[in-house]
């Protein structure tokens, strides 16, 4: 099934690389099911089947951004816990000519970055969950109310290797190599002697969410990093607390490409200043996703998303409301 469900992504991606009211309503139609739970960053949050993205998604992007195309650089599928998944990344791109989730519109070649995750069954996407990189935009149209990024933010280039479109069978053994090294490097994170270390190339590129910002090189990397990781005690990757559970739902390699996801998925105490807010003490939970690239036996590239507006709300900070 694999196979097929990225078969019918491509279909879908070619009906959507120039939507426009005919084919991308039918694209949507024929992609997802009428009842799919939808899942976007915030301030969109949940939406229920394929007209309900349609209505809340589509059209006002359609209204706000004129020749809206989209291009992917990255689809990989796979099986995680017995649920067939495909998921892709890249940027839409359009001039923006009407306002759009509270942001001004300038009138300029804009690009919104974008992630998908989708879950199938029976031919059809059942459950999604739709990243976009909205505090990018925010920096490209010169509205960002917060600190510049202690990173680069801007355009993100997808794989240097340009391979990244795998809809053809990946060899398993690779795949499994693939994963093994990207789950030993996750579970040495936070780890006070740096034991990450060892599973990236010294000269790896770590592009990160807009706030973030992006980094070449370990030691540049490493020098993000552990001062984020610092702003939040008592991480966990994994929980069930209050009928919200907090984990992955979805990671998988295919060739030198794997991939994860959660809605979800990490946790922790917010204890020091973070994106220019005083600690709160509060716990929050992260809506993330990453892509990584392996080249031999090192990981070389890192694409990550974070739901920074859904972050913020949750340390006191409504990001949309101070654009108002």
């Amino acid at each position: 099934m694999i196979l097929e469900n990225k078969q019918l992504y491509k279909s879908y991606l070619r009906e959507f690389s120039y939507p426009n009211e005919t084919n991308y309503k039918n694209a949507v139609r024929n992609f997802f099911s009428e009842e799919a739970s939808i899942n976007v960053v915030h301030p969109i949050n949940k939406i229920q089947g394929s007209q309900g993205y349609i209505d809340k998604v589509l059209k006002p992007m359609m209204k706000a951004f004129e020749g809206l195309y989209r291009s992917d650089y990255i689809v990989i599928g796979g099986n995680y816990e017995g649920n067939d998944w495909i998921t892709s990344t890249g940027y839409f791109a359009g001039k923006m000519i009407n306002d759009w989730l509270g942001m001004r519109a300038n009138n300029r070649l804009v690009y919104i970055r974008f992630g998908e995750f989708h879950r199938m069954q029976n031919n059809k996407c059942v459950e999604s969950y739709i990243f976009y990189d909205l505090p990018e935009l925010m920096m490209e149209l010169g509205i960002w109310p917060l600190s510049p990024s202690p990173g680069y933010s801007g355009h993100i280039p997808g794989p240097a290797t340009h391979d990244g479109l795998v809809y053809g069978e990946s060899d398993p053994i690779e795949s499994s190599k693939t994963l093994t090294i990207v789950e030993k490097m996750l579970s040495k994170l936070n780890t006070p002697n740096k034991e990450w270390y060892s599973y990236w190339h010294e000269n790896m590129l770590w592009y990160g969410p807009a706030g973030f910002g992006s980094y070449i090189g370990i030691k540049n990397f490493e020098n993000f990093q552990v001062p984020f990781e610092s702003c939040f005690q008592e991480w966990t990757v994994e929980l069930s607390d209050n009928n919200t559970i907090i984990k992955d739902f979805f990671r998988v390699a295919d060739g030198n490409y794997a991939t994860n996801g959660g809605w979800l998925s990490v946790n922790g105490k917010h204890v020091k200043r973070f994106l220019d807010q005083e600690p709160t003490n509060k716990d929050v939970s992260m809506r993330v996703c990453d892509w990584w690239r392996r080249g031999g036996n090192l990981l070389v590239e890192n694409w990550v998303f974070v739901d920074v507006p859904d972050l913020l709300l949750q340390i006191d900070y409504d990001l949309f409301a101070k654009l108002k």
